[in-house]
C-alpha cells in the first residue's frame, strides 16, 4: 500500500465564464481567461513532475477527465465530484490512497516546488499544513490522514476572509496539530491582478 505524499492541483476547465469569474467582473473574461489559463499551465510545468510526490489533476466538472489537449497527458486526472469546495476537497482527502495528501488551486502564480516541499515536510511533524492567502482564505491546504479524515470544512464560510479561520478552528477542535506556511496573494479581484502585474 502506498504511502507515497500526493499533490492535487484542483482546476477548472478553462472557458471565458467558468473561471476567475471574480477577476473576470473587473478586467473582462478574456484576460481572466488568459490569466488562469497562464496560472495553471506555469504551476503545473514548475510542480507536476517532481519526483518527490505524485501529482494527479482534479478537474472539474467531472466529464473534463476526458477532454483532449488542454492537460498535460502525463499526469493522472480524477474527477471533483459533486458539492461546494468544502465537499469536493473532504472527497479527495477521504478517497486517494494512503498518504500525505496536499491540494492547491490551479490558479495561485506564487506556487512552486519549494511551496509543495514545505508543506509535504510540514505534514512531517504536524497533522495538518495551510498555505495562507492575503485575503482571509488558504491557497494550499494538506493533511497528514493518520490515523483517519476527519472533516475539517464543515460550516467554512467560503469565499470569505473567514475561510482560513474557519477551517483551523474545525481542525483544532479535532486535536490536530497545523503548520502555516508563507502568505501568498490570490488573484481574484482587479485590484489583486494590477498588484501581481506590477511583480
Amino acid at each position: 500500500m502506498s504511502l507515497d505524499p500526493q499533490l492535487v492541483i484542483m482546476a477548472k476547465t478553462p472557458l471565458i465564464g467558468r473561471v476567475k469569474t471574480r477577476l473576470a467582473r473587473d478586467v473582462g473574461g478574456v484576460e481572466a481567461l488568459r490569466f488562469f489559463r497562464g496560472a495553471s499551465t506555469g504551476l503545473i510545468r514548475r510542480v507536476g513532475n517532481d519526483p518527490r510526490w505524485r501529482t494527479l489533476l482534479a478537474l472539474a466538472p467531472d466529464r473534463a477527465v476526458h477532454e483532449k489537449g488542454i492537460w498535460p497527458e502525463g499526469i493522472p486526472r480524477i474527477a471533483q465530484g459533486q458539492g461546494d469546495l468544502g465537499h469536493r476537497m473532504g472527497r479527495l482527502f477521504r478517497d486517494l490512497p494512503p498518504g500525505p495528501v496536499v491540494i492547491v488551486g490551479a490558479d495561485i502564480p506564487g506556487i512552486g516546488a519549494a511551496q509543495v516541499a514545505a508543506a509535504f515536510a510540514a505534514l512531517g511533524r504536524h497533522d495538518a499544513v495551510f498555505g495562507q492567502a492575503e485575503d482571509g482564505g488558504y491557497w494550499l491546504v494538506g493533511l497528514k490522514r493518520r490515523p483517519r479524515v476527519l472533516d475539517i470544512f464543515e460550516g467554512v464560510r467560503w469565499s470569505s476572509e473567514y475561510a482560513l479561520a474557519d477551517t483551523v478552528k474545525n481542525v483544532r477542535r479535532q486535536s490536530m496539530s497545523v503548520a502555516m506556511l508563507e502568505s501568498l496573494p490570490d488573484i481574484d479581484t482587479g485590484a489583486d491582478y494590477a498588484k501581481w502585474k506590477r511583480g
